[in-house]
């Protein structure tokens, strides 16, 4: 019967430079002459000694001769050092790998079946590669880190960046799901028309319907429930040089802001470059490509000079929003919402008029 035994495995191990150092001070032999009597280049003794180049069997062969030292124990010296090397090089990886698979999000991942539950830290590294479609964490960084993402979070509403970069790759899993005609601006546009007047039906049904025409624009809507850490409102990005995206997290849980960042989105696909992801996380404060997209959804939701001659007019009770509303043909929230960003209204003015969104909790989105 085989005997298990231990094996020794130091967790040092002394580099062949170390020895040939000792050696060579002991024969009193200086590293040039040294080279000289191996017959090999200074270069590389020096690389040798330094660690930068290994000892090959030719080499130890000519110290055995120069050095009295059996060539074997070179090599001993030389393969020791190096397996010590990588593993601690393994050692570092693997911490590494466990300690970004700890950024995410693991636990909603499972919940929502993106992922199955993991047993290990190398099982949950492998799920995260393989839910992210790429094959190591640094492609994971090169597809998915901050590097590639244009924010527009303000200081206050900054969201963690695994976290961000799972909720964009959820919506971007539905996205692909989704069987869109080839993106056409001219269909896009007209479709957004019929959105904006879907804004004042039952919301449910109302976002069914603006998936079904812009699906049928090209465009993918996807609908993803915000996670833990993450203070985002939407996003915008081309999957494809023929199919955009479209992502909303309804984090506010009102139709005015679902619907406000419908069209803020919108408006950096018609408007701005196809080569950065878009992030929005408020309507707030941003630069000059994100106050042209909430200039450019104000406008769409409610046109400049209708909205002048309601706020001249100065009457904001109820009823009067509910008119407004109805005569442009969307929902009072949004005229509530843009009240209160103006500052026309108090935050808490008004709010009964706006429809109060919830997830359902068995959303695997």
């Amino acid at each position: 019967m085989a005997t298990a035994t231990n094996q020794y495995q130091p967790d040092y191990a002394v580099p062949p430079g170390w020895i040939i150092e000792e050696r060579l001070a002991a024969l009193g032999i200086s590293h040039a002459e040294f080279a000289r009597r191996c017959g090999r280049s200074p270069k590389l003794i020096s690389e040798i000694i330094s660690g930068k180049a290994p000892i090959a069997p030719k080499t130890a062969l000519q110290f055995e001769k120069v050095m009295g030292l059996d060539a074997s124990i070179w090599l001993g010296i030389e393969t020791d050092y190096r397996l010590h090397r990588e593993r601690q090089a393994e050692a570092r990886a693997t911490e590494e790998s466990a300690t970004w698979a700890r950024t995410f999000p693991i636990r909603e991942m499972t919940k929502r079946n993106a992922i199955g539950t993991p047993s290990s830290d190398g099982q949950a590294v492998s799920a995260l590669l393989t839910f992210f479609g790429v094959a190591s964490i640094s492609a994971w960084q090169v597809k998915y880190g901050k590097a590639n993402v244009a924010y527009r979070h303000s200081q206050s509403f900054e969201s963690d960046e695994s976290t961000l970069a799972t909720w964009l790759r959820l919506a971007e899993l539905d996205a692909e799901r989704q069987r869109c005609t080839d993106y056409t601006e001219s269909v896009f546009k007209r479709a957004l028309e019929h959105v904006r007047r879907l804004t004042s039906a039952p919301v449910i049904q109302a976002l069914d319907d603006t998936r079904s025409l812009l699906n049928h624009a090209g465009v993918a809507l996807s609908l993803v429930k915000p996670l833990p850490k993450m203070r985002l409102s939407g996003a915008a990005w081309w999957l494809s040089p023929r199919r955009p995206v479209i992502a909303l997290s309804a984090r506010h849980k009102s139709d005015d802001h679902l619907w406000f960042t419908l069209f803020h989105e919108a408006a950096h696909l018609l408007l701005h470059s196809k080569k950065n992801v878009f992030v929005d996380g408020t309507t707030g404060n941003g630069n000059d490509i994100e106050n042209e997209a909430n200039a450019w959804a104000a406008e769409s939701l409610v046109p400049h000079d209708a909205w002048n001659r309601f706020v001249v007019a100065g009457d904001y009770r109820a009823s009067n929003v509910r008119q407004f509303a109805q005569e442009q043909g969307i929902a009072p929230g949004i005229v509530v919402g843009r009240l209160q960003h103006e500052r026309l209204l108090s935050w808490k003015g008004l709010n009964g008029l706006k429809v109060r969104l919830q997830w359902a909790d068995s959303s695997s989105q």
